[in-house]
């Protein structure tokens, strides 16, 4: 990281286009440690973008030494267990990884620095709000299921359709649950769309012809900063029977209950909150709620942007968002790297 000070020999290099390195403990003093600051870049769409973010503020604002690395949920939060390296997930699902990552709490191994989707993530069946204000009826999911008719398989048109998830995913299980809780075998079909991106094209196709259409989804994703959804209404979460509804070997009838929502952490070694105090401070206050992340990727996904070119969109247009988690100068220094 390069900084541009107010020296002679500074401003005659300026002059020539350069840049004049500060000493790593000048950039130690603002950052809070000379420890490299290494942050998981998931491989979600999401996940990613916010590392980038935060690795521009941190590096450009607050002076550190950042280096952005690969990452997913178990294998980062294992070495980050086992290592103390990287430093920090920016959205760490711990949903899969509970035990482990409460045992490393409690150890002292790892911390977590607060929510980075503000309320959690979402999972739900949804419409499009322009069929919805068409039928305001349609409120909740078993609204919707005493009506196949309205969702007709274009395959077999005396049935309904669900889209529902690829095959392998965990939301699978979840959702052929449902499928056989609202009793939907004999009206509805469940249409397995092949793979994530078969479902994203599914719905837009439904959506830019202003179709119809029934379907599983989560967020924060493009999809759902993109398209205007209503979200159905379904009966307050039951966790046991969430519980037997996402395990495949459970031998209960399966039952109707929402998807809780999921807590998504910035999650970090425990030596960060001890040696880089600025830093733990920083991702306490980063939380985002789901329709700000959705319309960032509904941004990166018409831009055909990766995570970089997001990131920096995002501190260009959305100053009243970010400039709220930092002081007014470290603002300023990452207003200037822009």
């Amino acid at each position: 990281m390069t900084f541009k000070f107010g020296s002679l020999a500074a401003a005659l290099g300026l002059a020539a286009g350069l840049t004049v390195a500060l000493p790593v403990a000048a950039q130690a003093a603002e950052c809070g440690t000379d420890r490299k600051i290494d942050i998981a870049e998931m491989t979600w769409a999401s996940a990613a973008a916010l590392a980038h973010i935060h690795a521009k503020i941190l590096e450009d604002g607050f002076g550190c030494n950042v280096e952005i690395v690969a990452g997913d949920t178990v294998p980062t939060s294992a070495t980050m267990l086992s290592k103390g390296t990287p430093a920090v997930a920016p959205e760490l699902w711990t949903s899969s990884i509970q035990e482990p990552w409460k045992k490393g709490i409690e150890e002292g191994k790892v911390i977590d620095l607060g929510d980075a989707i503000d309320g959690g993530a979402v999972e739900a069946w949804f419409i499009p709000q322009y069929f919805k204000d068409a039928h305001p009826e349609l409120v909740t999911a078993q609204d919707v299921v005493d009506h196949p008719e309205l969702f007709t398989d274009p395959e077999q048109p005396d049935q309904g359709r669900l889209y529902a998830c690829p095959p392998g995913w965990a939301c699978e299980i979840a959702n052929a649950a449902l499928f056989e809780a609202y009793d939907m075998e004999d009206t509805w079909n469940l249409f397995s769309p092949g793979s994530g991106g078969n479902l994203d094209a599914s719905i837009a196709r439904a959506f830019t012809r202003e179709e119809p259409i029934l379907f599983y989804y989560w967020g924060p994703t493009a999809i759902l900063g993109k398209y205007d959804t209503y979200q159905l209404e379904m009966p307050e979460v039951d966790m046991a029977a969430y519980e037997c509804n996402t395990n495949a070997d459970c031998k209960e009838p399966a039952k109707k209950t929402a998807w809780p929502s999921s807590k998504v952490i910035v999650g970090a070694a425990a030596w960060v909150k001890d040696e880089a105090p600025a830093v733990a401070d920083y991702f306490s206050k980063v939380a985002m709620g789901t329709d700000q992340i959705n319309g960032l990727l509904a941004w990166a996904a018409d831009n055909k942007a990766d995570a970089d070119e997001t990131a920096v969109n995002f501190l260009k247009t959305e100053e009243a968002v970010w400039t709220t988690w930092v002081p007014a100068d470290v603002a300023e220094k990452v207003k200037a790297a822009l």
